[in-house]
């Protein structure tokens, strides 16, 4: 929301919060204010990032829009689909009957990136050019254990001496997996190891079979629509959504508390909610998605032969700016390119919006 307010001068907000949580104490359930009896007072409603939106939140959008109010959908359905139910952008695309514009040229680095050239080659079922140190991409053949320090050292040395980027700002590493050498349960522990290591001088908390530092960068795992936040002009509000990434400002290990910055927003996280965050140098692409980063490291070496298709690795390379290095084994690359048919979502939406366009007309 804040990029897109920053591109547009336009305000821009979530979903969740053009909706408005609110916690109903008799039936202890949440609600948005927004719905079919308080519907919203717009016109049009441009919906950035839709292969995110699952079903649910769809539905109670559209519950609180007025009949007159043009949507305006915009997204990309080569992309892993939303975390929950449903595949509504890839099947509205589908179906024909909504009408579709689709851009061939990917407006987010130049013309000559090979991040661009790549990502449209992994879609048309090619493998990417492996590129050079000189060029935005590049592909460093390893594997194993080995392949876990090549991602670590690219981290914490040797990117941000080549390129000047920050490790802990810039550079971002998404994973298939949690598991394995190259899983984010492994990297997280070696990379907050190596980059926020234990000091006297930042207190830590241990949850579950982590440790949480002062200074760590962490993410929001579960959508939690009642954490009170406020913003740094003042503003206070509720609600921190799964994917939301921040750092740790401050930790009191006798009340069992965290600061965390997110964004524009200071979050304390108490003894309740401590376990909705994790650790995030490394993440997993499917927490990646909406977002984009300056740099990123995705390490291909013993991806699950589950996690091995498409739109995971399509995913994983559009979601750098001006970097992206795949250490890893090229077999993977190749299997994942080829494999199309783990990415299918079978919701019958497509079906729904012919057979209601058909009695329509």
């Amino acid at each position: 929301a804040k990029r897109l307010s920053e591109l547009t001068g336009q305000k821009a907000q979530t979903i969740h919060r053009l909706l408005e949580v609110d916690y109903d104490p008799q039936s202890r359930l949440l609600r948005f204010i927004h719905n079919e009896k308080n519907l919203l007072k717009c016109d049009v409603v441009v919906l950035d990032e839709m292969s995110m939106v699952d079903v649910k939140l769809f539905q109670s959008l559209l519950a609180a829009l007025r009949h007159g109010c043009r949507i305006i959908m915009v997204g990309d359905a080569d992309q892993l689909p939303s975390v929950g139910p449903g595949n509504i952008l890839g099947e509205v695309v589908q179906s024909g009957v909504v009408p579709t514009v689709r851009l061939e040229r990917i407006f987010r680095q130049s013309g000559q990136s090979l991040i661009v050239k790549n990502a449209h080659r992994i879609v048309e079922g090619f493998v990417p050019q492996k590129g050079t140190k000189e060029s935005d991409f590049f592909f460093l053949p390893s594997a194993g254990m080995a392949c876990q320090q090549l991602v670590c050292d690219l981290v914490s040395r040797r990117l941000p001496a080549t390129y000047g980027f920050d490790p802990m700002r810039d550079i971002q590493v998404l994973c298939p997996s949690k598991l394995g050498p190259v899983g984010t349960t492994e990297l997280n522990s070696c990379l907050q190891q190596l980059l926020n290591p234990p000091a006297a001088d930042k207190p830590e908390l241990e949850v579950g079979d982590r440790v949480l530092r002062q200074g760590d960068k962490v993410m929001q795992v579960r959508n939690d629509y009642l954490i009170p936040y406020e913003r740094d002009g003042g503003e206070s509000g509720v609600g921190v959504f799964n994917g939301d990434m921040g750092v740790i400002l401050q930790v009191d290990p006798a009340q069992r508390t965290l600061l965390v910055q997110m964004e524009d927003r200071k979050i304390t996280y108490g003894p309740d909610t401590l376990q909705e965050l994790e650790i995030a140098y490394a993440i997993t692409v499917h927490k990646s998605q909406g977002t984009e980063f300056t740099a990123v490291v995705m390490p291909l070496s013993g991806v699950p032969t589950m996690l091995r298709y498409r739109n995971l690795l399509y995913t994983g390379v559009t979601r750098a700016k001006k970097l992206c290095v795949l250490p890893g084994e090229l077999s993977v690359m190749e299997e994942m390119v080829a494999n199309v048919q783990k990415n299918k979502r079978y919701s019958c939406l497509c079906a729904l919006l012919n057979v209601g366009t058909a009695q329509c007309s």
